[in-house]
């Protein structure tokens, strides 16, 4: 191990007051980069996950899911700024529908189903320090969120990107924000614990997380699934879904062949020669939708046996100290995935859900359908397909990437998708009031900029 540059780091890490446990998993992860780790997942060490178990299979009382939504709590990750959308803010604070931000509706889908329930249903956000202000300031809107003696957040932590060259924490004088990066969303075990979250749930009498990202309106709190979690006495669980072309580049769960483990592997972990298994939907049927169930007393006691260091498998992403500068040094984020911890219980298991609990916003196109009629907001706050199946929607990346950009083409909010099968459009575009898309409809690049006028209809 490069022990100079691995004290430089540890140095920097207490320096900026990361928590100990945080600065003990980097240490690994370290060492795992010093080694030669690359955190590969060959395919001849894996069989593909066939016959997991179905929610729509799944018999539970009416009893034993409200007894289980009883003892469970809400965490979402909302650490992301959406900066692939040109933000710089908490991309949860996005109006998504209505004028109302993913936090507003996620808050809105926790206090119906404590009411639904009785249930006290806690909500708490894993954030960065770059969300942490906004997003408490945003959720003191919805009166009656707090539970009683129970944070409303916790922080991830941070760790120093290292230069590849050399191994040591990079330096860049210009931005020394950009020095640091999370640990992937893998970090919220060792945040859980060294926040003393995880022990403030176990006291306060839950038993279970329920576990997805905030820009996922379709995770909406499930008594049912809730109820198989605590029936099936798995300690983690992972949501699944059937695998479309659409989904080939998002990871999946599978059976290692050495011990008949579940594990994940994420596209970073695939070799790119290995690109044509991983994205085949037929051979690995399922995706991971990063909706996720933890047994809280299970976690305590991995985290407690292992000293605060899971060993999930490393993500090494090598990038640029400043990602808008490809002249800047190259440096690693050594990085660990939340799902991969299916890995280290065993008796972890999955469940495949309806594709409604997977909405996740990643990109103008999936916030314009989610803004759009072929979309509805039910009484409990899900965001749910209106039509019998959603629209594929295509904009041109050059006029519409950024949320400023987007929203300046879209002045009178979405055109109506309900009768879409997709939408195309190339160029740079402007929708008027009331557009109607229907069928595959498309639009060319004109060469300059134009506009649909109010009242339009596009039809394929």
């Amino acid at each position: 191990m490069s022990a100079d540059g691995l004290a430089q780091a540890q140095n920097k890490m207490r320096d900026a007051g990361v928590a100990p446990a945080a600065i003990d998993v980097f240490t690994h992860y370290y060492g795992e980069l010093e080694a030669g780790a690359t955190g590969l997942v060959l395919e001849d060490t894996i069989e593909p996950l066939l016959d997991p178990d179905k929610l729509a299979d799944v018999e539970i009382s009416d009893d034993a899911a409200a007894a289980a939504i009883q003892k469970t709590a809400v965490i979402k990750l909302n650490g992301g700024l959406g900066t692939s959308m040109g933000m710089d803010k908490a991309k949860s604070l996005l109006p998504v529908r209505d004028g109302k931000s993913f936090l507003d509706i996620i808050a809105a889908q926790v206090l119906h189903a404590r009411e639904a329930y009785g249930a006290r249903l806690p909500l708490v956000l894993m954030n960065s320090f770059r969300t942490q202000d906004d997003s408490l300031e945003a959720l003191a809107a919805h009166r009656g969120i707090e539970v009683e003696g129970l944070p409303l957040d916790f922080l991830q932590n941070r760790e120093p990107k290292i230069r590849v060259d050399d191994l040591t924490p990079v330096d860049w004088p210009a931005d020394p924000s950009l020095e640091w990066c999370p640990p992937g969303h893998g970090d919220i075990y060792t945040a859980l614990l060294s926040s003393g979250v995880l022990d403030a749930l176990l006291d306060a009498g839950f038993l279970y997380a329920s576990v997805s990202n905030s820009d996922n309106l379709g995770a909406v709190p499930n008594a049912q699934i809730a109820g198989w979690f605590a029936q099936s006495g798995a300690p983690y669980a992972a949501e699944l879904c059937p695998r479309t072309p659409a989904d080939r580049k998002g990871g999946h769960l599978a059976i290692r062949k050495a011990d008949g483990q579940l594990i994940l592997r994420d596209t970073a972990q695939t070799a790119p020669e290995e690109m044509d298994y991983f994205t085949d939907e037929f051979r690995h049927p399922f995706f991971h939708t990063n909706n996720l169930w933890f047994d809280l007393v299970a976690i305590k006691k991995a985290l407690t046996e292992r000293g605060a260091v899971l060993g999930l498998p490393l993500i090494r992403n090598e990038k640029t100290v400043d990602p808008t500068d490809g002249t800047s040094p190259k440096v690693y984020q050594l990085e660990s995935a939340m799902g991969a911890a299916i890995e280290v219980f065993e008796g972890a298991t999955a469940i495949v859900v309806g594709r409604e609990r997977f909405l996740p916003v990643k990109t103008t196109n999936d916030l314009l359908l989610l803004r759009s009629d072929a979309y509805e907001l039910g009484d409990d706050a899900g965001l749910r397909l209106a039509v019998e199946k959603a629209p594929l929607i295509d904009l041109d990346s050059k006029h519409y990437k950024t949320v400023s950009a987007f929203d300046a083409h879209f002045p009178h909010g979405a055109p109506s998708l309900k009768a879409a099968t997709s939408l195309t459009v190339k160029g740079d575009w402007s929708f008027g009031e009331n557009v109607t898309v229907t069928g595959d409809a498309s639009l060319a690049d004109e060469g300059e900029p134009r506009t649909l006028g109010d009242g339009s209809t596009l039809a394929g």
